[in-house]
Formats: structure tokens, sequence, C-alpha cells
């Protein structure tokens, strides 16, 4: 039995898209809940597009969205390809959730938390050694205790989990390890997996054999397309740099330099913009890769 690997789009997507009880189970493994009853005990789908209040700008899309019984939103995404603007991105759309929550003439302490969470699947945080859980929210500086509640965005770098031990059956760690452990050439899995009902419901759900031959196609484009993607942004940023030295050298001044590194990495993510567009990428994924604003794209 080969299996395909469950953070691509297509299986992300089928598992935690249109299946809610293991949505509810992963989202209560992995969010920093602070006490037992604040787990999620039932929750709906919420459309995924997030649509802008300025009809200029592109849709947002987020992969799964949902709210609970209690009012609560849960934004979910799985990003292959990291990109520095990424975590802005991150905050703009928890930040646009939570402030259409309320109509007008609303009260605010109708307003529910709101949070995000991130699977990235590439290593974003070096300087921060093997810590891949990253939790952030609104906390007083100098007495952490007091806080604000209403925003809060986790980011879990996944290429730097590993389990301390494999008798550990926390549902975060299962969880991790089946978004680890099984990659596109995956024919076994690990018989723990397989006996928890909530990741074991999840692996039956990415058998090779459960795709219609179109969707595996658009399942192998996926990774060509992710695969250019990390080529392209990798090129663009070492041109970038090599253009924008060599015209802060010539210029011989730190201004100079600083103004020409700007300038080279500008041009290097515009060429990469082109050619994603080129691919057939849509703006919004390829502002997700780039940074670049989706009206800009759109003129290119």
């Amino acid at each position: 039995m080969r299996y395909l690997d469950p953070k691509a789009d297509l299986t992300f997507k089928r598992v935690f898209g249109e299946h809610i009880d293991l949505l509810i189970s992963f989202l209560n493994a992995l969010l920093p809940f602070d006490s037992p009853g604040d787990r999620i005990t039932s929750a709906e789908y919420m459309p995924a597009e997030l649509v802008p209040q300025n009809p200029l700008r592109k849709n947002s899309i987020v992969d799964v969205r949902c709210r609970d019984n209690r009012g609560r939103q849960f934004i979910v995404e799985m990003q292959m390809v990291w990109s520095e603007e990424f975590r802005e991105r991150v905050l703009f759309n928890a930040s646009k959730a939570y402030v259409r929550q309320l109509g007008a003439g609303d009260r605010y302490e109708l307003l529910q938390p709101v949070y995000s969470l991130n699977l990235v699947n590439t290593v974003f945080e070096p300087d921060l050694g093997d810590e891949y859980y990253h939790y952030y929210r609104m906390v007083h500086v100098e007495h952490t205790d007091r806080v604000i509640d209403g925003l809060h965005l986790v980011f879990i770098e996944l290429p730097k989990f590993t389990p301390h031990t494999y008798s550990d059956k926390r549902m975060a760690i299962l969880w991790l390890r089946y978004l680890t452990e099984i990659g596109g050439t995956t024919d076994t899995v690990a018989p723990d997996l397989m006996a928890n009902p909530d990741t074991g419901k999840a692996i039956g759900l990415i058998e090779e054999s459960a795709f219609t031959e179109a969707q595996l196609l658009g399942y192998e484009k996926f990774w060509d397309m992710i695969s250019v993607e990390r080529t392209l942004i990798s090129d663009a940023l070492r041109r970038g740099h090599a253009e924008g030295m060599a015209k802060g050298i010539a210029e011989g001044r730190a201004e100079g330099r600083a103004e020409g590194l700007e300038e080279g990495r500008r041009e290097a993510l515009l060429d990469t913009a082109r050619r994603l567009k080129g691919m057939g990428l849509d703006s919004s994924a390829i502002a997700g890769a780039t940074g670049l604003d989706c009206e800009e794209i759109d003129r290119l």
C-alpha cells in the first residue's frame, strides 16, 4: 500500500478540511489551551476565503478554517516554502478574522479569540536550536502573566520535530509523527500510528488508491511547483544579494550598499514573480512566496 504525503495541499485538505472530528483532534493536540475546559468539543467549517474589504485586493486563501460552539475561530495553514512575509500574512489573516466577528452596533465583549495554527515544512528559526514550537500572543512586557486575549499565533517547524521516544502516545506527538514520517514513497506506516483511532483514520484517507487519476496528477504537479518555487526563491535571494553588494561596493558608501541590496533583491523578486506567474500560479500564492503586493503582481 502506498501513501501520499499528508503535507500536500490535496491530502491536507482532504483529511482536515473534510473530516471535522480529525480537525478537532488535531487542534486540541497542538494548540496551547490553558486548561482542559478550553478544549474544542464541537465545531463547524467556515469558508476558507477571507475576503478583504478592499475589492482591489485578491482573496487570501487559507487551508482550513472553522468555528467552535463557543464562537472561537481556528485557522490552519500548511506552508511548504517559508518566506519572511508569511509571518505578517498570518497576523493579517488572524486580525481580519477577529475584527469581522462584529457587525455595526455589536458589543466588543462578544468578541471571541482567534487561533492560527501554521505548520511550516522549513526551518525558519535556526538560531533557536531544536525548539520547533513557537507561540505568540499579546502579553505585558514586564508582567507576562498579564495577557490580552484575542489573537493566538502558533508556528511549528516540522523539520525540527523528533520524538524523544516512540512510546510517547500523546496526540500532539502522534499527529506530528503523522505529518513527518509519511512521505510520497511511504508504503509502511508505524503500527502505533495505525492503531490510534484518529491518526489511523487519517492514514486511511491518504492511501493512493483513494484518489482519482486526475487528483494524482494534480498531486504530482503540486510537488513540481514546490520544487520550482524553492529553487526560484533561493536563486532570487542569492542573485539579489550579489547584485546589491556589487552596486553598494561600486558606490563605496554604506547608504549605497543598503540601497543596492534592496534594489537588487526587489528586481530578483519581480523576476521570480514573472516566472511563477508564467507557470500559472495565482497572485495570492505568488505574493505569499515573494512578499510582493498582489496588485503589483497583476501588473506584471
